[in-house]
C-alpha cells in the first residue's frame, strides 16, 4: 500500500504574496499600485470582444465620459435612422403643414428625433411601406434605448462606492519613544463608513542569492480598525524591533524601490454594503523627520471641534 504524499506546505513569501505573482515581482520595477487604486499591470492578447465588458466600462467611466457617450449615440442613431428615410426617396416623409424651409436631411433628422423619443408633433408623417417599417423599427428601438439609459444612470447612481482622501505624503514622525509610519485618510463624503478596515503591505526589493527580488511584508498596525469613521483617522505603524522598518535608513528605502500599498475595507451605513478603497505611497513620498499639523479648528460661536481640510495634507518638519 503505498504512502499517502502530503502536501508541501506553503512558505511564508507564498503566503504574503498580493497575487501579483512571482515574475512581477521580481522583473518589474515600476509601482505596482497608482495613488488613484488603479494597478500597473496590464493585459494583453485578448482579442477586442473577448475582453470587451460594456456593462462595466459604462459602470466605472467617469460622467464626463458616460454623458458625451450618451449624446453621441443618441445623435448617431437618429442620423442612421434619417439616412435610412432618406434612402426611402423624397416622397417618404410627407410635410402635412407644407413648410418646405427645412432640408430634407434636417427634416429627415428631426422627423427621426421625434420618433425616437415619442414625440410626435404630427406636421411630418411617413409614407409608404418602406417609411412605415422604419418608423416601427425605430419606435422599437427607442424603447429600448431609453430603458437601457436609465437603468445604466440609476446603477451608476445606486452603485456603492467609498470616497475616501489619502494624505498626499506619509511620514517617519516620532512615536512613543521610537518612530512610526503614518498617513491619514478621510471620507469625502456625508454617508458614514463603519466597521473600517486599514490593512497595509510594504514591497521592496532585496538581493534574494544574487537576484534581486519583491518582497512583501504585512506591516502591524497600532489599530487596524475603527468602529466608526465620522472624523480623519490617522493609521499607525510603529516601528520596533519587529517592524521591517526597523534601523531602514530613507536612502535604503529609495534604493529598495520601496512601496506601501494601502487597503481600507468598511459598510456604508446608506446601502449598508461593503466598499472599498486602495492607494499606496513610492518611497519618494514618504516624508522623514516630519508630522502631521494639527487638523481640528473650533466652530465660530460654539465649542464643537470640525475638521479642516484645508490642514489635511499640512505636515511639519522637525529635528532629526
Amino acid at each position: 500500500m503505498s504512502a499517502t504524499t502530503l502536501p508541501r506546505p506553503r512558505t511564508d513569501e507564498e503566503l504574503r504574496d498580493l497575487g501579483f505573482g512571482s515574475v512581477v515581482s521580481r522583473e518589474s520595477r515600476q509601482r505596482l499600485l497608482n495613488r488613484d487604486g488603479s494597478f500597473n499591470v496590464g493585459r494583453q492578447g485578448l482579442s477586442f470582444w473577448t475582453s470587451l465588458s460594456p456593462y462595466q466600462a459604462m459602470l466605472t467611466m467617469s460622467w464626463t465620459k458616460f454623458f458625451s457617450l450618451i449624446v453621441a449615440f443618441y445623435l448617431g442613431v437618429n442620423a442612421i435612422f434619417a439616412a435610412a428615410f432618406m434612402l426611402c426617396g423624397p416622397e417618404s416623409l410627407v410635410d402635412t403643414a407644407n413648410v418646405h424651409s427645412q432640408h430634407g436631411f434636417l427634416r429627415a433628422f428631426f422627423f427621426s428625433v421625434q420618433t425616437f423619443a415619442t414625440i410626435g408633433y404630427g406636421h411630418i408623417a411617413p409614407a409608404g411601406v418602406a417609411a412605415n417599417l422604419i418608423v416601427t423599427l425605430e419606435s422599437l428601438f427607442g424603447l429600448l434605448g431609453f430603458a437601457l439609459a436609465t437603468g445604466l444612470l440609476f446603477s451608476r447612481f445606486s452603485r456603492p462606492s467609498a470616497s475616501v482622501l489619502y494624505s498626499k505624503s506619509a511620514v517617519i514622525a516620532p512615536y512613543r519613544g521610537i518612530t512610526a509610519f503614518e498617513f491619514r485618510v478621510i471620507n469625502q463624503r456625508k454617508s458614514q463608513l463603519i466597521e473600517l478596515q486599514a490593512k497595509v503591505v510594504m514591497a521592496r526589493f532585496e538581493n534574494i542569492n544574487g537576484d534581486m527580488q519583491r518582497r512583501y511584508y504585512v506591516l502591524p498596525l497600532e489599530r487596524s480598525q475603527v468602529a466608526f469613521f465620522p472624523l480623519s483617522w490617522t493609521v499607525v505603524h510603529p516601528i520596533d524591533e519587529n517592524s521591517p522598518l526597523y534601523r531602514c535608513t530613507e536612502d535604503e528605502l529609495l534604493h529598495s524601490s520601496a512601496e506601501f500599498l494601502i487597503l481600507l475595507t468598511g459598510i456604508d451605513e446608506t446601502f449598508s454594503q461593503t466598499v472599498h478603497s486602495r492607494s499606496s505611497y513610492a518611497a519618494e513620498e514618504v516624508v522623514w523627520n516630519a508630522k502631521f499639523g494639527n487638523l481640528f479648528a473650533h466652530s465660530a460661536g460654539d465649542q464643537s471641534l470640525r475638521v479642516d481640510l484645508e490642514r489635511f495634507h499640512a505636515i511639519e518638519q522637525i529635528a532629526d
